[in-house]
């Protein structure tokens, strides 16, 4: 009589998937945003093809998300889920508007605040990582975002450096004058190329008590993100008049 042995635990080769794939996510954590998967794989030791495979797989699974240009990888939103899972926050309405918002548009959705003239990230995508970040900040004339702080606050556009971040970047006064009267009155702005080559944005105004406070923007890959599409607009637009700030 011959007897077979069960096995319901794994088999020999998936604890070292697992921990491959552990492995892989605390190189991600440790390299920073960005990182390639020549040095995720040069960071833990695995081979390339296997390395790259299984980031594909944690990428699938959400653990993982690529960069906007597609060049690296970020940590994911179940990650940070778990990471955060010992001391869960409630769910604010600016929260449950932006997920909902994030579950219909497969582009970055990120929430801008202004303060003393400056902008502020409060909520970034986290599915979709936003490089470029301090251009962003510092340089408004440059954005879909800033370009909402500017049409409100002209005056802050005559103090800002007009740097030309690319070769797309608006940097004749007379022309950013001309953009944010036009932002002003459309109550939306628009970036392609601009601050980042290969990124397109629309960012429309979030008012407080009649007074703009902050923006909502999309912020996707140029040719991909329709800046003028004016169903993408409108939705943005009445996400905006949900968000507090």
């Amino acid at each position: 009589m011959t007897t077979t042995t069960r096995r319901d635990g794994p088999t020999g080769h998936e604890p070292r998937a697992v921990q491959k794939a552990l492995a892989l996510l605390e190189a991600v954590a440790q390299l920073g945003s960005g990182a390639t998967a020549k040095d995720i794989a040069a960071q833990t030791g695995i081979a390339p093809a296997t390395a790259y495979r299984l980031l594909n797989l944690l990428v699938a699974d959400g653990y993982l998300v690529r960069i906007e240009d597609l060049s690296g990888f970020a940590l994911g939103r179940r990650t940070r889920e778990l990471a955060g899972a010992a001391a869960p926050e409630p769910v604010s309405g600016n929260h449950r508007v932006l997920g909902e918002l994030r579950a219909r548009l497969r582009f970055g959705i990120h929430l801008a605040a202004f303060a003393d003239g400056r902008i502020r990230m409060i909520d970034k995508d986290p599915d979709h990582e936003l490089s470029g970040e301090k251009v962003l900040v510092t340089h408004p004339h440059a954005c879909a975002i800033g370009k909402i702080l500017l049409a409100r606050r002209p005056e802050f556009a005559a103090e800002t450096t007009l740097r030309k971040v690319t070769t797309f970047t608006v940097t004749a006064p007379a022309d950013l004058r001309a953009e944010l009267r036009r932002v002003a009155a459309n109550g939306v702005a628009i970036e392609v190329n601009e601050c980042r080559l290969g990124r397109s944005a629309v960012a429309v105004p979030i008012h407080t008590d009649g007074i703009i406070t902050g923006a909502l923007a999309a912020i996707g890959k140029t040719g991909r993100l329709p800046v003028h599409d004016r169903d993408l607009i409108d939705l943005l637009a009445s996400a905006a008049e949900q968000l507090t700030l």
